[in-house]
């Protein structure tokens, strides 16, 4: 996905799958059928426990049970459902210590792609759908849109990869991130989360147009520490998630 294209999601927040009935554009039925359960798993609308039916989902969208098994395995795949066969299919349970590799991972790449955004001459043009993307979740964490908020976070930090030429390790980032996406979900009402997520997002975009290193590497870090930070009470408040 390009840097326009990323732009016109967040513009229009046109997320593949996100109805039943709606038809299969673009993307194969497996596929869009897993983005749609994977953002309900992400979201939290589909809970850590809750048992899936295949055949109920593949009615749901209209399609056969193949594209839904081969949805389903690719989940399996990334944590996010345990298939039990001949028995029964359930979303899993969070599990933290997936969570903070997960997050060891994407500290990793961050890091570098800010710190190669903050080194590229034309800092400013070349983080300019960043910028689009952020004035849409500031406009989200106004209205008080905490699910459209949550996905533009995501986006905001797909363009930063887009821009910095490393499109595919934002993929591999989001197959890896489903436990600890959960965990940011459960974290997000707290008073005064969103406004922190703000705050760092303007603060790594500016470190990035003024050339700082050292303060765009900080920010990235701040922002990325604060969920894990807080998991013992996330777990205490939410125990039949884990």
């Amino acid at each position: 996905m390009k840097g326009h294209d990323i732009a016109v999601i967040a513009e229009n927040e046109a997320f593949p799958g996100s109805s039943p009935a709606q038809g299969i554009k673009r993307v194969s039925a497996s596929q869009q059928i897993h983005h749609a359960l994977r953002e309900r798993i992400i979201s939290l609308d589909l809970a850590p426990g809750q048992h899936l039916s295949r055949s109920e989902i593949a009615q749901h969208y209209g399609v056969s049970q193949t594209p839904v098994r081969d949805a389903m395995l690719k989940l399996e795949e990334e944590g996010l459902l345990v298939i039990r066969p001949q028995s029964k299919t359930e979303v899993s349970k969070i599990d933290v210590e997936h969570a903070r590799e997960s997050q060891f991972l994407r500290l990793a790449i961050e890091v570098e792609v800010t710190r190669r955004l903050a080194l590229c001459g034309a800092r400013r043009e070349i983080i300019a759908t960043a910028r689009k993307v952020l004035a849409l979740q500031d406009s989200a964490f106004e209205a008080g849109e905490l699910e459209r908020f949550a996905r533009l976070d995501r986006v905001f930090h797909q363009s930063l990869c887009e821009a910095a030429g490393v499109a595919d390790l934002w993929q591999l980032v989001t197959a890896r991130s489903g436990h600890i996406d959960r965990l940011r979900n459960l974290n997000l009402p707290e008073p005064g989360k969103p406004a922190s997520i703000l705050v760092c997002h303007h603060r790594i975009l500016e470190g990035i147009e003024r050339g700082d290193l050292a303060a765009t590497e900080a920010s990235v870090r701040e922002h990325l520490s604060g969920t894990l930070g807080t998991v013992d009470q996330i777990r205490a408040r939410y125990p039949e998630y884990f």
